[in-house]
């Protein structure tokens, strides 16, 4: 009587050889690639909110700033990064905004969007609740220090040494900044900055790429 058949262990499967997610590959230069033009496309779309900002005498900040722990404000946890306190402020966010960006979105838009929903939540909350009343809090850079946060956690999550590398260049570059949160800076909302980093820790740990596994191979 033959044994009954029992599945044999197979080592976990890295990603295609042209794959989105391999380094070095076409299809990983054209993922990038596009990221970058996506995310190159979002700034004038920003300077047209601000444009329309400053044409209605800052009514878009009013209706769409986070104001703390009032019921009205609670709008701005996902319209505040859309909008800016000035054409400076604007600019100042633009560079980091769209190489960090790109990082992101080169995992994929569905990685891409809910990564962003959950660092614009968490940043947005943290904001409401702690900054001080009878202020308006504007800008992408919660959402900018969250996309910071995600990519220094994701290399170690994913086990990936391209997003470790990734990681690297990228504390390299802006991992400073989160030295300079100054909570006795009451014109730079430290709030949005702090939160939007945990909320990108969180979304490296909820928003990952699972590796896919060979089927089990049966042997009679």
């Amino acid at each position: 009587m033959e044994e009954p058949s029992q599945p044999a262990h197979v080592p976990e499967r890295g990603p295609a050889v042209d794959s989105p997610d391999r380094f070095g590959t076409p299809a990983f230069y054209a993922a990038i690639g596009r990221a970058f033009v996506a995310m190159c496309a979002l700034v004038p779309i920003l300077a047209v909110v601000e444009l329309g900002d400053r044409l209605t005498g800052g009514l878009f900040l009013r209706v769409g700033g986070i104001r703390p722990r009032r019921l009205d404000g609670l709008d701005g946890i996902i319209l505040a990064p859309f909008l800016h306190a000035s054409w400076d402020h604007l600019v100042v966010n633009s560079a980091p905004l769209i190489l960090l960006g790109t990082f992101v979105l080169a995992a994929g838009w569905r990685s891409f969007l809910l990564s962003t929903l959950i660092i614009a939540v968490i940043s947005g909350i943290g904001t409401w609740l702690l900054t001080p009343e009878n202020t308006i809090v504007v800008g992408a850079s919660g959402v900018v220090f969250g996309y910071l946060g995600l990519l220094l956690a994701r290399g170690v999550v994913e086990r990936s040494l391209w997003h470790v590398a990734v990681g690297a260049l990228v504390a390299v570059l802006y991992g400073w900044q989160i030295l300079l949160i100054d909570p006795a800076n009451t014109q730079v909302s430290w709030q949005a900055h702090l939160f939007g980093f945990v909320g990108g820790l969180v979304a490296a740990l909820l928003v990952r790429t699972r590796r896919s596994l060979p089927p089990a191979i049966s042997h009679p």
